[in-house]
């Protein structure tokens, strides 16, 4: 199981097949990530304001287009192509509730990995831009004292027979 690391991986591939060589028959492999930014909000909002206001061909550490399984025929392609059989892909509704519009940058710019990273090579005249668009935008979805946004993860599973 690895929740929501295939993303961070320069070989994602790589680590799917060694997963297939080190289970058992009939074992399963499963890993989620987050569905596309136009489904995960809260990344569509802040990768929308970095494209709008800064860079975003800034160098990251290799790893794979982020949302490349966030789509299910991809997900359900790789892991058939490994050898695993009855490959399952299922969106898992979430909602982030933040305390505010400012939270979600925050989040993104000290909770995540790639985003974080991404942000932190703006130029600080962009990050400023960047940051108020953000909050302008997550502030759209007010409820209540905060915020709430869908941030489905797509699960995706399969067996090894």
């Amino acid at each position: 199981v690895m929740s929501f690391g295939l993303l961070h991986l320069a070989r994602p591939d790589q680590a799917l097949a060694e997963a297939y060589r080190v289970l058992r028959r009939g074992g399963r492999v499963a890993f989620t990530v987050w569905a596309r930014p136009e489904e995960a909000v809260a990344f569509g909002i802040v990768l929308g304001a970095i494209q709008r206001h800064g860079r975003l061909d800034v160098p990251l550490p290799p790893g794979p287009p982020f949302f490349r399984f966030s789509d299910a025929e991809e997900s359900r392609r790789v892991l058939r192509g490994l050898g695993f059989e009855a490959p399952e892909v299922t969106v898992v509704p979430q909602v982030w509730r933040l305390g505010g519009a400012d939270a979600l940058f925050e989040v993104m710019r000290d909770s995540t990995v790639r985003t974080a990273g991404l942000l932190r090579a703006q130029t600080p005249e962009a990050l400023e831009a960047i940051r108020t668009d953000v909050r302008e935008t997550a502030g759209r979805y007010r409820r209540d004292d905060g915020v709430e946004l869908p941030m489905p993860a797509v699960l995706s599973s399969a067996v090894k027979r």
